[in-house]
């Protein structure tokens, strides 16, 4: 695991450029986000795996794993499913998206040369006929499922009476609650990051504003300002803040929810924007004089979509953030902890968030309940979704002698060893996160060598000219 997660690191970079082109979103999304969360999967879940025997004693891995992936967050959900799976001891047969691929083979190359033994990590690309023989092949232990509600649904009555394990990780419509003590500055900030992220296409988006009467029209002019200034263009552009939808039944999707929404009383604006002449672009769109009813704050648009309601006392914020049949996530902005505290346990949602959004992180579980699904991803809570007991229950006798390689390990070529550069009189990583692979000539991978950035360029120039001892040693020391 720790190898795999190396191994990651070194094509940071590639990894990042795949899944903006794959997928569409923000390569500063991808590159800043995505990847190295997906990393730090890897490398947490290393440290679930050798304390597996001690943190959970009498428990065991299910067995193979069916997994299968949606396509807003390939590579991560990649790392969410397989990292927690490996740790416990199962193999892996994983489904991406059709949409969406690219990310996972190239980790299926990753795992090639970390050494993952043969047959432990399996990637099947295809449509819903891959992921329907996945779902009801007798040979798998255990279902993991990120997507729709809708097929969630139907692969929980699929599986129904088989004896599988089964976690869910489902749609949402998160409720992202601004009481008139917060500041509104960094909840325009917080919410911007919460519905606008990956456009939208997030299971956890904050895409239902709760706002205190109070405060409404502060805050209203302050995210149509904000709205004003998100960049719309190219994903590739590290400067863009909205990239395209993921295809055009993506964008058919919310363009109808969004004029269905408008049909059903809401006043929808955007900004002021020229989208790019091809791609499918949709520009972010807020939703004022939304009904409770309303399908913009009933419905998961999975797109860049806000709905706004106000409320008038904390009660009534509750009623309306509860009043949805999704229990994913929601977010609390207050500067009066005791009302943040007193709020946050009465939400129907898995996770709860205060002061802040999207805070994600390998040690943590993830997960809803309702219609977002059940079981969880991530922590120790994540880990027990992939173990069973072990039977006959009782005290656990560990064997006297454990084998320190229990399967066939690849070559001593495949440990890892991370490519660096030497700057400064001490080796480093490289910044730019990309590595070289050289081969033999035979066409064997002999290792991989670090490449260097403009700013790994810099620190070396850094360092000459801070070597100021050299040119004033004495001509002899130097000859020496």
């Amino acid at each position: 695991l720790y190898a795999i997660g190396r191994a990651m690191q070194r094509h940071q970079r590639l990894f990042a450029v795949l899944e903006t082109i794959d997928n569409g979103k923000p390569i500063r999304e991808s590159r800043d986000i995505d990847v190295p969360l997906a990393i730090r999967h890897f490398i947490h879940h290393a440290g679930w795996a050798q304390a597996l025997d001690k943190d959970f004693p009498g428990h065991k891995g299910v067995g193979v794993v069916g997994q299968i992936i949606p396509w807003n967050f390939p590579l991560l959900m990649l790392a969410w499913k397989i990292a927690p799976a490996l740790a416990a001891g199962c193999t892996v047969v994983l489904k991406p998206a059709e949409f969406t691929p690219l990310t996972s083979i190239l980790f299926a190359e990753i795992c090639e040369r970390a050494g993952v033994p043969k047959g432990v990590v399996n990637i099947v690309q295809g449509g819903p006929e891959a992921g329907v023989a996945i779902v009801n092949h007798p040979g798998i232990q255990k279902i993991a499922f990120t997507g729709s509600s809708e097929v969630g649904k139907i692969i929980r009555k699929a599986t129904a009476g088989s004896g599988k394990k089964l976690s869910l990780e489902l749609g949402g419509k998160s409720a992202f609650i601004v009481f008139e003590d917060a500041d509104l500055d960094s909840a325009v900030e917080g919410l911007v990051d919460g519905i606008w992220f990956n456009q939208g296409q997030v299971c956890c988006a904050g895409s239902r504003l709760l706002v205190q009467e109070g405060i409404a029209d502060a805050l209203i002019a302050k995210v149509k300002t904000r709205m004003s200034r998100l960049r719309v263009g190219s994903p590739l552009d590290k400067n863009t803040d909205i990239g395209p939808l993921v295809d055009l039944t993506q964008l058919d999707r919310v363009k109808g929810l969004v004029a269905e929404g408008a049909r059903q009383g809401a006043v929808c604006w955007q900004p002021d924007a020229a989208l790019p002449s091809s791609g499918y672009y949709h520009l972010p769109t807020l939703a004022t004089g939304v009904s409770p009813a309303n399908i913009l704050a009933q419905e998961e648009v999975f797109g860049p979509v806000l709905a706004t309601m106000t409320f008038r006392n904390t009660e009534e914020a509750i009623e309306l953030a509860n009043n949805t049949r999704y229990g994913l996530a929601a977010s609390v902005w207050s500067e009066n902890v005791n009302l943040a505290l007193h709020v946050a346990p009465q939400l129907k949602a898995g996770v709860v968030w205060v002061n802040g959004t999207n805070m994600f992180d390998a040690a943590c579980g993830f997960g809803g309940y309702r219609e977002s699904g059940f079981g969880r991803e991530g922590g120790r809570e994540g880990m027990f979704e992939y173990l069973t007991a072990k039977l006959p229950l009782g005290p656990v006798i560990k064997p006297a002698t454990t084998s320190a390689q229990p399967v066939e390990q690849a070559d001593g070529s495949a440990i890892d060893r991370t490519a660096k550069l030497f700057i400064g009189g001490k080796q480093v990583r490289p910044d730019g996160n990309y590595s070289l692979a050289i081969a033999t000539a035979k066409g064997k991978l002999a290792g991989e060598v670090g490449l260097g950035s403009r700013k790994d360029i810099r620190d070396a120039v850094s360092a000459a000219r801070g070597a100021k001892a050299w040119p004033e040693a004495t001509a002899y020391n130097r000859s020496q």
